[in-house]
């Protein structure tokens, strides 16, 4: 049996990178996912390279409107949720001499308040015992320059997930986090201005990951697939790090 047999899930960030290999993963593993993101083009062609039992749904994780539009449609269409998965992200890098208050705001717009406003108008829709990931990052507890703003949100998830299992445990949900290290994405492509400058990025990161390689975003989805499943029926609270021993060393 597939381990997210007839299960619900709801992926935000989910056309492309993690998000999308996510949603790839869980409608293999036999779950109906509903994914969300900003650009429709996007999301049509993440419905089309995942195939099948799979909606997208497009929409901002800043917007309210957005939100209760897309919780209304899945309370209308299945119900209720099983797995939510919060993932979208934002990132600007910028040293501490640079940050301005415009990037400021939106890093911590999408990442914080959005993901907070993405949990909390889902919860009447989560059913008991259900499933919560949010996407984190090592950037929450290794200092890495010019992460300033993006560090400071990832490390508002970490506080939340903690907050949130206490909140939740009677309900018997489970919310955990996953910090990836370097993962190969466009979010990658960017940060940069040009292809050299993108490829520079990926050499200075694979350098610093013991494994000696840029993580993929199937990696990730399967640390999340475990986390949505049963196989993590007594995993709650936790950051799994997945960031091929760079955080170790």
């Amino acid at each position: 049996m597939r381990k997210l047999q007839g299960k619900v899930a709801v992926i935000t960030g989910g056309s492309s990178g993690i998000g999308l290999a996510t949603a790839h993963r869980f409608a293999k593993e036999g779950a109906y996912v509903y994914i969300t993101g900003r650009r429709q083009s996007e999301l049509k062609q993440a419905v089309h390279l995942i195939g099948h039992d799979v909606t997208a749904v497009p929409g901002d994780v800043q917007s309210l409107d957005d939100l209760t539009r897309l919780y209304a449609r899945i309370g209308k269409e299945k119900g209720g949720i099983d797995v939510l998965v919060a993932n979208a992200g934002f990132i600007a890098p910028e040293r501490l001499v640079d940050v301005t208050e415009a990037n400021f705001d939106k890093t911590f717009g999408i990442n914080v308040r959005g993901l907070l406003l993405t949990v909390q108008k889902a919860l009447s829709l989560i059913r008991d015992g259900g499933s919560i990931i949010v996407i984190s990052s090592i950037a929450a507890f290794k200092g890495i320059p010019g992460y300033t703003a993006y560090s400071a949100t990832k490390a508002s998830v970490r506080s939340f997930v903690r907050t949130w299992t206490a909140e939740l445990k009677d309900r018997g949900i489970r919310v955990n986090a996953i910090s990836p290290g370097p993962v190969d994405t466009p979010i990658i492509d960017s940060q940069a201005a040009t292809k050299e400058g993108a490829d520079a990025i990926r050499a200075n990161f694979v350098r610093a990951v013991p494994l000696n390689r840029l993580g993929s975003p199937e990696e990730i989805a399967a640390a999340a697939l475990f986390l949505a499943s049963d196989e993590s029926s007594y995993v709650a609270g936790v950051d799994l790090v997945v960031d091929g021993g760079m955080s170790a060393l």
